[in-house]
């Protein structure tokens, strides 16, 4: 058997590192996702309104290791848990009342960027470097898409209203340089990794 019929069988890279799925594999890659996007909630630089986080870092891979389901189950898993009181939000924090702070509308778009990158690498987006580039660019993107209104609507709702500018220097501009870290590393990642799966691939046959 070849490589490439190999890989055809392998929907995302999860798939590819684990073998055939099972449902307590999916929910064990669930679990895992989540604790990856915890991890990575803690490498946090503080600020108001809200703090600079790895979290991104951690949606953009495991949507794409793990596909469109279980990425938006790991990462809706993730916002459930830390709404109910676990300790998985930036600064180990969790409870109902992230609802009411301004950095809540980017977990709720995390939700969203896991759906697309997670269909995206389901359809090989993940697997070369200029298509890695393009999905990963755009996942960088749609946090903001839901947190810039949201932290603008939490701030008007506690006194302090904002305008455009003010809301994107508050909610974007902050975050242009580790957002481009993080897109460059999941860019170079995810190819990097598939190719290191074709590679034993080849050693296997």
């Amino acid at each position: 058997m070849t490589a490439a019929p190999a890989l055809s069988r392998r929907t995302v890279l999860a798939d590819a590192l684990v073998g055939q799925r099972t449902l307590v594999k999916d929910l064990l890659l669930v679990v895992a996702g989540i604790a990856v996007v915890a991890a990575l909630a803690q490498v946090e630089i503080p600020m108001w309104p809200v703090p600079i986080t790895g979290q991104t870092l951690g949606v953009m891979l495991v949507a794409a290791s793990l596909g469109f389901r279980r990425g938006v189950a790991a990462l809706a898993g993730y916002m459930g848990l830390g709404l109910a009181g676990a300790p998985v939000f930036a600064g180990f924090t969790g409870s109902i009342a992230a609802v009411g702070t301004p950095s809540f509308g980017y977990i709720i778009g995390f939700v969203a960027t896991a759906a697309v990158v997670g269909w995206l690498a389901e359809r090989r987006w993940d697997r070369r470097p200029l298509l890695a580039i393009a999905l990963f660019g755009l996942a960088s993107l749609i946090p903001f898409v839901f947190g810039i209104p949201y932290m603008a609507a939490v701030l008007a709702a506690l006194g302090t209203p904002v305008d455009l500018p003010t809301a994107l220097a508050f909610g974007f501009t902050p975050f242009i340089v580790g957002g481009i870290v993080k897109w460059a590393i999941a860019a170079a990642a995810m190819p990097a990794a598939w190719a290191g799966v074709r590679a034993l691939d080849r050693a296997a046959d």
